[in-house]
């Protein structure tokens, strides 16, 4: 008598969560980013050379008496933490665009010479015509920051223009522009000296009304940035592919670099260049949220603003009474994020 013996059949591979799944734990992320926003915000008004508890810090937010502690809360902290939010959601969103546009994992806002155009006319501003206001510099350097952005797009290629193409562009237009910048300052002692104060990268001495003029640019930038979030999810595939799924890919790249021009014009406007924001925030929230862009772009502007924040408080606190500004513990920071990012062995290539 003949035994057939069928050997084992393998294990039912384990199906992937589902969509409404990955959907709730991409929004719990979400949500958990909020209440940490929230938690980094409040800190961020009670922490300083003059420690101010937080009930008198919910005084000085909701029942106002005039008191010194109302005083600092209202005219000093409060300005300076509602910048910080908005312009760490301008930098972290602004790094996310660019990063999906040029497909270039290194990439941050300043690869597009933004920053680069934003300071050469806030340093000519300064130095030919004499302006001293930080409204001022406002408008200069967003002016500056967009001509620079139509530059690198028009060397790019304009609306035939790739990612590698854009990255060289807008590394030629950042050398020329910072070296004018450079000779400018050495030519011009009084621009230098109050150049000095808005190149570092600070919330510090910002006034209350800077945000507001600022806002109508940063909204902007940002519903652009939204908008354009569909269509790079297509050009992530490649140009053929998303061709063939009926994305417009000329009109994307524009509207991507406005978006960007938008963001981190007006961010560096009112706080000057401070850097890495827009680099480590997109790479530190795909591990939790993915490569998708309708996901990415909200998590990097809720968690930029953590990390922003959280930079200043640290900067108040290192060496009291005087403070670290931002921009340095930032790039000090971004500088070792950057050489981990070089050193993987996998690094996305162009």
């Amino acid at each position: 008598m003949t035994t057939t013996v069928t050997a084992p059949r393998a294990a039912p591979p384990v199906p992937a969560a589902p969509p409404a799944g990955r959907r709730a734990v991409r929004a719990g992320g979400l949500l958990l980013g909020l209440a940490l926003l929230a938690a980094v915000v409040l800190a961020s008004i009670a922490v300083g050379a003059r420690a101010i508890p937080l009930d008198q810090v919910w005084h000085g937010l909701f029942g106002w008496t005039g008191t010194a502690d109302d005083r600092i809360v209202r005219e000093l902290r409060l300005p300076r933490t509602a910048l910080g939010v908005a312009a760490g959601a301008a930098l972290g969103l602004a790094g996310a665009v660019m990063q999906t546009l040029t497909r270039n994992p290194l990439a941050d806002p300043g690869l597009l010479g933004v920053n680069a155009g934003a300071s050469a006319a806030v340093v000519t501003a300064i130095s030919v015509l004499g302006v001293t206001s930080f409204t001022g510099y406002l408008w200069f350097a967003l002016a500056g920051a967009g001509v620079a952005a139509v530059l690198v797009n028009a060397l790019g290629g304009s609306r035939a223009a790739t990612p590698v193409r854009l990255a060289l562009a807008g590394t030629a237009v950042n050398a020329a522009l910072f070296g004018y910048v450079n000779g400018l300052q050495l030519t011009d002692l009084g621009a230098l000296e109050t150049m000095r104060h808005w190149s570092v990268g600070t919330l510090a001495g910002r006034r209350g009304d800077l945000l507001p003029a600022a806002l109508p640019f940063l909204l902007a930038g940002a519903v652009l940035a939204l908008a354009v979030a569909r269509p790079l999810n297509a050009m992530a595939l490649g140009e053929d592919t998303a061709r063939s799924l009926g994305a417009r890919l000329g009109r994307t790249r524009v509207l991507s670099i406005v978006a960007i021009t938008l963001l981190s014009g007006a961010a560096t406007a009112v706080c000057g260049p401070i850097g890495f924001v827009g680099l480590m925030i997109p790479h530190a929230v795909r591990a939790f949220c993915g490569p998708d862009t309708r996901w990415l772009f909200p998590y990097c502007a809720v968690f930029a603003p953590v990390l922003l924040l959280g930079s200043d408080i640290v900067g108040r606190v290192l060496a009291p009474p005087t403070e670290i500004e931002v921009g340095v513990v930032t790039a000090f920071c971004g500088g070792l994020v950057f050489i981990h990012l070089v050193r993987r062995r996998k690094v996305a290539q162009l």
